[in-house]
């Protein structure tokens, strides 16, 4: 698997050079390099990023301003010319840190390390194929179903909320619930699926997953009951 990453660094000539060795690695997907943090933040909010590549020195939003304002934060392999920014970036828990010039091994090297986090952290907690390819703003994206918290109808389109953001999708109710498995989803009122797991609790109206209150179609507390037992 490879890991979508984007390279933020105001000077061209260094997301050229990243860009460059991003696109040698056969472990990396890059989604995109960008000259400003602004740039970057909106790319991050409407994509799957796994791994960013960031200078820290940048005008108006530095590196770390750019990481203080996300909500979710992928994993950053720091780059700068100062060996100084290295201990404030382990307090960010800093992948690694890349000093400037960059050499290609010492690249590969830090890529090595985010892929086997990466590998520890969802791949080996997960089941093979416990995943879905969504189509979403006109991107393909990998969802893991454990973060799926629930699906909802919302027009022609449906809206499907995960830990990290929610997705629009162009899909209806019935179709999409083709593509989950049966003993982890369940459709509890006609504009709803639930991730069983997820909830927190319910009664004969309501599921609650988080503070959102689903609400249930007549008689589905005895299926979610049911489905809760048999996971």
């Amino acid at each position: 698997m490879k890991l979508n990453c984007i390279v933020v660094d105001d000077s061209a000539v260094q997301r050229i050079t990243i860009t460059k060795l991003v696109n040698e690695s056969s472990l990396l997907h890059l989604i995109g390099d960008f000259a400003n943090a602004l740039e970057a933040k909106n790319c991050i909010n409407h994509n799957a990023i796994d791994l960013i590549f960031l200078d820290v020195e940048m005008p108006l939003i530095n590196g770390f301003d750019l990481l203080d304002g996300l909500k979710t934060k992928p994993q950053i392999v720091f780059i700068t010319s100062k060996a100084d920014y290295a201990v404030k970036a382990f307090d960010y828990e800093a992948t690694d840190f890349l000093q400037k010039p960059i050499s290609k091994e010492r690249f590969i090297k830090a890529v090595k390390k985010a892929t086997e986090l990466h590998a520890l952290r969802y791949e080996n907690t997960e089941d093979p194929g416990d995943s879905i390819v969504i189509k979403s703003n006109l991107k393909k994206l990998k969802i893991y179903l454990s973060r799926i918290k629930w699906i909802e109808a919302y027009g022609d389109y449906i809206k499907v909320a995960t830990d990290d953001e929610t997705h629009l999708v162009l899909s209806t109710m019935k179709g999409f619930e083709k593509e989950l498995p049966a003993n982890r989803f369940l459709r509890v009122h006609k504009s709803f699926i639930i991730n069983i797991a997820r909830v927190e609790k319910f009664n004969n109206k309501f599921a609650e997953i988080g503070t959102t209150k689903i609400p249930l179609s007549r008689n589905k507390k005895d299926e979610i009951v049911k489905a809760i037992e048999n996971n």
